[in-house]
């Protein structure tokens, strides 16, 4: 297994370019557990680490540009007022530690059902901004990206760089059900969003499925 170290976003793009199969590591928190247990080999790991634009953010006049490896400890810290939904959601993922670490660009790029930040980014309506060196950058709508369990609509030589989440206008809120609040894969997960100026509601589900075969990917309504 190679392991590919980046500097800069333009070098990610070009390492990604050169080796579609390459698979993204930053916080770690899904991908190590998969080489750990042997399910996964991949022939090159891309790690982003040292790719600062991932880690920060941009709170605009009606969105948050949220980089893709910005810590959840860091959404919980900063972001509660903008983002109340992915903030709650953010204190049930796993550790401290893990918090530290992870970001909402892992839940996307594994397209895990059991995400933690999937329902509130369904509930909020986010936008994904993804990119190539080839192509360079489109958003891709969050009821879009999701295309199956462990499946999005990234092409073999995009990267995700940041979502674009609207700033709540009106309550949210979160619930995961598990036998803990954390530390635990969650048997269903639920995200809300109010507007109360266009009397809608958008919602999010993880981890639930109406058959025992298996997960289907992340839904919103």
């Amino acid at each position: 297994m190679d392991f590919l170290r980046p500097a800069s976003w333009e070098e990610a793009l070009a390492a990604k370019a050169e080796h579609p199969t390459a698979v993204p590591i930053a916080g770690g928190t899904d991908v190590m557990v998969e080489i750990n247990f042997d399910h996964r080999r991949p022939e090159y790991l891309l790690d982003l680490n040292r790719v600062g634009d991932l880690y920060e953010w941009e709170v605009g006049e009606d969105t948050v540009r949220l980089g893709a490896s910005v810590p959840y400890t860091k959404i919980m810290e900063n972001l509660r007022a903008e983002l109340p939904g992915l903030a709650l959601a953010s204190h049930t993922v796993a550790s401290p530690q893990i918090r530290n670490r992870g970001g909402v660009g892992g839940n996307l790029g594994t397209a895990s059902p059991a995400g933690d930040a999937h329902p509130a980014l369904l509930a909020a309506g986010a936008d994904v901004e993804v990119e190539s060196a080839a192509r360079g950058t489109r958003l891709v709508p969050i009821d879009a990206f999701y295309t199956g369990v462990k499946r999005n609509a990234l092409q073999p030589d995009e990267l995700i760089r940041a979502v674009h989440i609207k700033k709540a206008d009106g309550p949210q809120q979160y619930s995961k059900v598990g036998t803990r609040n954390a530390m635990v894969i969650a048997v269903c997960a639920f995200g809300l969003a109010l507007h109360p100026a266009t009397r809608t509601v958008r919602t999010g589900i993880g981890s639930a499925a109406p058959r025992r075969s298996g997960p289907r990917p992340p839904r919103s309504s």
